[in-house]
């Protein structure tokens, strides 16, 4: 996307806005909601390579904002790994320029999503078969995310059932989105499918991300305070 007059630009500006003030509030959700907005207006393959730089700016924020990066990293360097290895497999059908199939998967990651949200029960997974699921969920997410650049099917419904507390799994989540995020450029630069002209406008995306991301912490935190107070 190299057309930087102002009615795709402020729609590009507004939707990263709206999906950076999302992530400050819940953590998660700017890819999510980036991608099922402007999933509707352009490609697929477009729409993932504008995320690409917002995304990583305000993942990497998330993820040194928290407590131990280090043991994270540690719990769930295989999920990592798979994540990378499937990304990079996966982005071939993202890159296929067949919008018909990216667009199928798409929808269906955000609806499947959107389902698990609404109706499933929290699952738990129990520390010793931690590394037998952590690759096979990870390779499973890269393949979803380098297809749809959807990144959060399965991996956060797996990082959620890890049983971690509220400072860790935010950085983990920050942890699994920026390698994503990182995979997701490297698996479309490859196939030919990330040019001069998107990255333009996805590091344009940045401010308004940033902006919106701000906002949404502000939001949580001032809840948060509130919360407490009424029940004080």
């Amino acid at each position: 996307m190299s057309d930087f007059s102002l009615p795709p630009t402020l729609t590009v500006a507004i939707t990263f806005l709206l999906a950076g003030i999302v992530k400050g509030v819940t953590g998660m959700g700017l890819p999510t909601l980036a991608m099922g907005l402007l999933g509707t207006i352009m490609p697929p393959v477009t729409a993932a390579s504008l995320l690409i730089v917002p995304s990583f700016v305000t993942n990497i924020w998330q993820l040194f904002a928290g407590p131990s990066f280090s043991a994270v990293l540690r719990r769930l360097w295989l999920m990592m790994a798979g994540i990378l290895a499937g990304t990079i497999i996966g982005a071939r059908l993202l890159a296929s320029d067949d919008v018909r199939w990216t667009t199928a998967g798409l929808g269906a990651a955000l609806i499947l999503y959107a389902a698990y949200t609404l109706l499933a029960r929290q699952p738990s997974v129990p520390a010793r078969t931690e590394r037998w699921f952590s690759p096979a969920v990870g390779l499973l997410t890269g393949l979803v995310t380098g297809g749809t650049g959807v990144f959060v099917v399965p991996a956060v419904p797996y990082i959620q059932a890890l049983g971690l507390s509220r400072d860790d799994l935010i950085q983990a989540l920050g942890l699994s989105f920026t390698v994503s995020t990182i995979a997701l450029a490297l698996g479309l630069a490859s196939h030919g499918a990330f040019d001069a002209g998107h990255l333009a406008m996805s590091s344009l995306a940045v401010l308004p991300a940033v902006l919106g991301n701000g906002w949404g912490k502000f939001c949580a935190r001032k809840s948060a305070r509130q919360v407490f107070a009424a029940g004080s």
